[in-house]
């Protein structure tokens, strides 16, 4: 999509009511043929699944109250500037890979958060808003849906990267199928 068009589709969508708007639509269908043709081919790579299966046996016995400390602390290292849980995040091969899959997107993808069976972040393309996904609906409708959970979040300017976006999550499973985490790509809509 080019500039002009996502303008048009921004102003349309800011004028129409209801989400059976033909825009809204258009939307969805971009994102959705984006997301089958430029991110499922690679959600499955080897140090993604890796990393996935690393975290979820590490986080496996968290309590509900370490993962909240664990969110808090991603949040006040954030404002601090003091990275000590984020950077063992941004350091790691899968959030490497994310990087270079957003810089590869030539600016259409602002963000990819990898995230757990529990919702944690497992890797990041760039410092996430918090490090508990798991209770929003990016997860809560992937992850909790099954195997085939895809969610295309309406546009909104995001906190973390300031542009106008809207973010595509999706389960990723295992050989056998069963899900094993979720992944979750902001698009920008000026690039698409």
């Amino acid at each position: 999509m080019r500039r002009g068009a996502a303008a048009f589709l921004a102003l349309f969508l800011s004028t129409c009511i209801g989400s059976a708007c033909a825009a809204d639509d258009y939307r969805v269908s971009l994102i959705r043929q984006y997301v089958e043709t430029r991110i499922k081919p690679w959600i499955h790579d080897p140090i993604i699944l890796a990393a996935l299966k690393k975290d979820n046996a590490l986080h496996a016995a968290l309590r509900d109250e370490d993962i909240q400390l664990l969110d808090r602390l991603w949040r006040e290292e954030r404002a601090s500037g003091q990275y000590k849980l984020i950077q063992g995040v941004l350091s790691s091969p899968a959030s490497a890979l994310l990087r270079q899959k957003s810089d590869d997107s030539t600016g259409v993808i602002t963000e990819i958060i990898l995230m757990d069976a529990r919702g944690l972040n497992v890797a990041v393309s760039t410092i996430s808003s918090d490090y508990w996904q798991g209770d929003e609906m990016k997860f809560r409708k992937t992850f909790e849906a099954g195997a085939n959970g895809l969610f295309i979040d309406e546009p909104e300017k995001d906190d973390s990267t300031q542009v106008l976006q809207s973010q595509a999550s999706m389960t990723i499973t295992d050989a056998k199928g069963n899900p094993i985490g979720a992944i979750t790509v902001g698009i920008n809509l000026d690039y698409l």
